[in-house]
């Protein structure tokens, strides 16, 4: 649930509005219906997604389903502020990648009336809450969760799980790297690799053990 319009056209303060989700969960393409709805109502739009993301294009936001919206490459949040002056709605995508200051950014462009829209994944790919997600989502006006499918049990996902064995928090991909899992495919994932690191490591101490003995 979002508005478009404030009710009381005296209040000059604006809002923040959090789509959050897994991958593959719709997240940019609901990102962009909305910035392209305030392009059509002739409002002042621009859209900021962080220097990281270039899977796609270097200056657009672009969706799975191939939409796209022209935006700007920041390498930090406090890059936005400056940015921003004199828009009435802004953009930001992958906002999980941007520095804890981007709650701060948001809260002060709402507070000058401007409507902030931001998308990002709430959870990393170990289940946890991601970078400064929880605290955009806590302090946000609107927040759209929205869910992608589960590619082993077909039901609704709302975890990215990472097929890879690189650890790193931040790994850019998609299909070859991650698949959305519900909760019960994620859980079971998770503890099939849990069980499989703990033969392996049992595997590395046999031989070690067998050395001390001989």
């Amino acid at each position: 649930m979002f508005l478009e319009n404030t009710v009381n056209p005296k209040e000059q303060f604006g809002w923040i509005e959090v789509i959050c989700g897994s991958m593959f969960s719709g997240k940019t393409e609901e990102l962009i219906r909305r910035l392209k709805r305030a392009k059509f109502a002739k409002q002042k739009v621009e859209i900021f997604k962080p220097m990281v993301d270039t899977r796609y294009h270097d200056d657009k936001v672009i969706s799975h389903d191939a939409n796209e919206i022209r935006s700007t490459p920041v390498p930090a949040a406090a890059n936005i502020r400056l940015l921003a002056d004199g828009c009435d709605v802004v953009g930001i995508d992958e906002a999980q990648f941007f520095d804890d200051e981007i709650v701060t950014v948001c809260n002060d462009l709402a507070n000058k009336g401007v409507r902030v829209v931001v998308a990002g994944l709430d959870m990393d790919f170990k289940g946890n809450p991601f970078g400064p997600m929880p605290a955009l989502m806590a302090t946000a006006e609107y927040v759209t969760k929205v869910h992608a499918i589960c590619t082993r049990t077909g039901n609704l996902a709302n975890y990215s799980f990472r097929k890879s064995k690189n650890d790193k928090l931040v790994l850019l991909g998609e299909t070859d790297a991650y698949e959305p899992l519900s909760r019960a495919a994620f859980f079971k994932a998770m503890l099939r690799e849990k069980v499989n690191k703990m033969e392996v490591q049992a595997e590395e101490v046999i031989p070690d053990e067998k050395k001390k003995n001989a």
